[in-house]
């Protein structure tokens, strides 16, 4: 076939593509009807009859209403399928992040359901554990649907923005529904989101809900990871804002931050910051070592925190656990 026919038959099936609107209505119909897999296949076949002939604008516009509708029916491994095409669709069609292609995917993100989890058995433990159980299940799925849709909009917003580390309220986006949502919290991964993100204040109000339900030392521990997630990154602005966020939401609620040697730690930390003094960095460092010896990442960050604020780098830089926590 030559090149001038291949060509004309691509832009007659350009042309022969109608508008998008009543092929949506149509498929909407179909999930209000309770055909889930039968709409399913016709929103990914119909989207990449689009995509394939470039007219990316009406693929996003059917991938989108799909995914949304399929959500608000509580179907989240269809919407999350059809939220992730979305995003490939974006790359695809090299859209650059902005406050448009942004909006999209927030109006996806607020689709996929947030649902309390019973965390009690009642007197009747096999039928509350079973219940339980199938909750945790569902959290799962809900969880890591909708993560697999940040974490490939947060890639795309890297690549087609103005982000290195892709757009912070994306990583705000992330690190709060994995907070909310997930059956199992994992407080260094909703960090890293946070850390990255542009909200220290909502960041420090997620960290006081958790201290009012996590186990005995888990408190001081997530908020000096925190903070040390901030500086690591050179950002001393917001590890400020974090703490002085954290104190005044305290303040109101009649609560205080935990009093020991770690946090303590923490705060001479900032203010030691604030000044050339890398002798005092290093004397504090070895003053508190017992607490930071706590967690295994603290010494990756102090090494990042002292390069980034002293140009002190280790002749082996250890990027193993550094490296991973800041992965999208």
């Amino acid at each position: 076939m030559s090149r001038s026919m291949s060509l004309n038959m691509r832009s007659a099936s350009r042309r022969d593509l109608p508008p998008p609107q009543k092929t949506i209505e149509r498929f909407e119909k179909m999930v209000e009807g309770g055909s889930y897999y039968e709409a399913q296949q016709m929103y990914k076949s119909t989207s990449a009859r689009y995509i394939t002939c470039q007219r990316y604008s009406e693929g996003l516009d059917i991938l989108q209403s799909g995914a949304t509708i399929q959500l608000k029916h509580g179907q989240i491994t269809c919407g999350a399928e059809l939220a992730v095409l979305f995003v490939d669709t974006l790359v695809k069609g090299q859209c650059p992040y902005n406050e448009e292609t942004f909006d999209r995917v927030r109006k996806i993100y607020e689709a996929f359901p947030r649902i309390n989890m019973p965390h009690f058995l009642g007197d009747d433990y096999d039928d509350d554990g079973q219940k339980l159980s199938e909750a945790i299940s569902a959290a799962k799925v809900r969880s890591e649907g909708c993560s697999s849709f940040l974490r490939a909009a947060l890639r795309w917003s890297a690549e087609f923005g103005t982000s290195r580390n892709g757009s912070p309220d994306l990583h705000v986006m992330l690190g709060e529904y994995i907070y909310s949502e997930s059956p199992e919290t994992d407080m260094t991964k909703v960090s890293s989101h946070f850390v990255r993100g542009n909200d220290p204040k909502k960041f420090a109000s997620m960290l006081v809900n958790f201290m009012g339900k996590c186990y005995p030392g888990e408190d001081d521990t997530a908020i000096a990871r925190s903070v040390l997630m901030y500086l690591s990154l050179g950002n001393l602005r917001d590890a400020n804002l974090l703490m002085d966020g954290m104190k005044e939401q305290l303040k109101s609620a009649d609560m205080e931050l935990p009093k020991t040697a770690l946090i303590e730690f923490i705060k001479y930390l900032l203010q030691t910051l604030e000044r050339d003094a890398y002798p005092l960095f290093r004397t504090l460092r070895q003053k508190y070592s017992a607490s930071t010896d706590r967690d295994s990442v603290f010494e990756e960050l102090l090494d990042e925190i002292a390069a980034k604020f002293y140009g002190v780098r280790q002749q082996n830089p250890l990027e193993g656990l550094f490296g991973e926590m800041f992965k999208v």
